[in-house]
């Protein structure tokens, strides 16, 4: 594989996955995060690996910077051929009680911070005439979660964006946009994450492993297809959300209240959402909750108690079609 690819958030968790499996098939790697020094400490791991590695501190909220991250890597190389939109920020609470700017940091990084990297790169690959914009978007852009407002927003925002500009390119076959919706991630990000809750924060089960991320993007390097559900649950979670999205959203409203209510203490943080942190700067977040018999059942439960009553909803709603004509 070789291919000189882009990955922002490159410095922990998914992105981090990525680099590691790009940097064993070969890529010359450009990485990019706000934290430097972990990015060179990860780019000499690399090296040893046998990949070329380019080091470039960029935030993704910061334009002009995306826009020079996309310069350096095209005069390092000569061409971009994979862009993997990845940086993300998450934070929790009550909508009114966490701070404004908090709610737009998030808006900032996960959905501008996306679009920005797409400006930037666009230009390169229709000059090049091809190129792969590969968007680590989560399972979020389909169900919402609750206590997370604008994560949720940028999530749904980035899943009609994407689709939008992949309207755009059908004059281009050999430009892709794919995008990923993985479930829930075992990586540092929760533990980084703005928390206004009091709570602790844990990811909810079933939580995967960051490397079916970084098999995706290499899959989708190599198979271009427009959309990937790392995780076998993300797939059911998707369709249970479209044939039950009311169903769904009572469902993980009440799970994220029933754990609030016995999760234990934790002071308030806005987390990485302003600064970098300087810890846990990992692929692992080692919070991955084991499925118990009884918590598969629940999710079990959950999922066909969805789909029977979206498609009952679907059958009742077409019934009714073809007997009000």
């Amino acid at each position: 594989m070789h291919k000189v690819v882009v990955i922002t958030g490159a410095s922990s968790g998914a992105g981090r996955a990525t680099t590691f499996e790009l940097a064993a098939h070969g890529a010359a790697l450009v990485l990019a995060s706000r934290n430097e020094a972990v990015l060179q400490e990860l780019a000499a791991e690399c090296r040893e690996i046998g990949s070329e590695v380019l080091v470039v501190q960029t935030d993704v909220t910061d334009h002009s910077a995306m826009r020079r991250l996309a310069e350096r890597a095209f005069e390092w190389k000569g061409r971009i051929d994979v862009w993997v939109n990845n940086a993300g920020v998450l934070a929790a609470g009550t909508f009114e009680e966490m701070p404004w700017e908090a709610h737009q940091k998030v808006i900032n990084t996960n959905l501008l911070g996306y679009m920005s990297g797409a400006y930037a790169v666009l230009p390169y690959f229709k000059r090049q005439g091809a190129g792969t914009l590969i968007n680590n978007i989560s399972i979020g852009g389909y169900v919402a979660v609750p206590f997370g407002g604008a994560y949720t927003a940028s999530k749904f925002a980035l899943r009609g964006f994407f689709e939008s500009l992949k309207g755009e390119l059908t004059d281009w076959p050999d430009i892709h946009v794919v995008d990923l919706f993985p479930a829930f991630l075992d990586t540092p990000g929760i533990q980084h994450a703005g928390n206004y809750t009091g709570k602790v924060l844990k990811p909810s089960p079933p939580v995967y492993d960051p490397k079916i991320v970084a098999h995706s993007v290499r899959d989708a390097i190599l198979r271009p297809a427009s959309t990937r559900y790392p995780g076998g649950a993300s797939l059911l979670f998707k369709i249970g959300h479209s044939l039950a999205p009311e169903w769904m959203t009572k469902i993980t409203g009440l799970l994220m209240k029933g754990y609030f209510r016995i999760a234990g203490p934790a002071e308030k943080t806005d987390g990485n959402l302003f600064r970098s942190v300087d810890f846990s700067m990992s692929t692992n977040g080692n919070s991955r909750p084991r499925l118990t018999p009884h918590t598969k059942r629940i999710l079990r439960i959950g999922l066909l108690t969805a789909g029977v009553v979206g498609l009952g909803i679907y059958l009742l709603s077409g019934r009714n079609a073809r007997t009000s004509s």
